[in-house]
């Protein structure tokens, strides 16, 4: 099980460890976006920092249905104990967890300032 925390503006955060190209891990809060389909988004800034492998571009579609294109990156994050690859989205703002990543657990949020945030895997 893995947890985290409701931050003022009422974002479920968890917190990652991202490994680097060196295989250094990195702790990272990303907010929970039960809207994004994908794994992880990072700043394209944050990626550079990492050094993490180029993989491919691809489009997507934001919240306001507008297309946008994205560099796609691969790293290594360590998911409930467990070293799991995944593909990570560049973009402009703070890192968002997506539903790929949260797929066969369960998120259970206490909405409030400070409230828990649950992730477990399902039985």
């Amino acid at each position: 099980m893995m947890n985290g925390v409701v931050n003022p503006a009422l974002e479920a955060i968890l917190q990652l460890n991202v490994q680097d190209a060196q295989d250094q891990a990195h702790a990272i809060d990303a907010t929970i976006d039960t809207g994004f389909n994908g794994f992880l988004t990072l700043p394209l800034q944050l990626i550079a920092t990492l050094g993490l492998p180029w993989l491919c571009r691809q489009q997507g579609q934001l919240a306001d249905g507008t297309i946008q294109v994205f560099d796609v990156y691969t790293a290594t994050v360590v998911w409930d104990g467990t070293p799991r690859g995944i593909e990570i989205e560049a973009v402009v703002n703070k890192p968002l967890i997506g539903m790929s990543l949260l797929q066969g657990y369960e998120l259970r949020v206490q909405v409030v300032p400070g409230g828990a945030v649950s992730v477990a895997a399902i039985p």
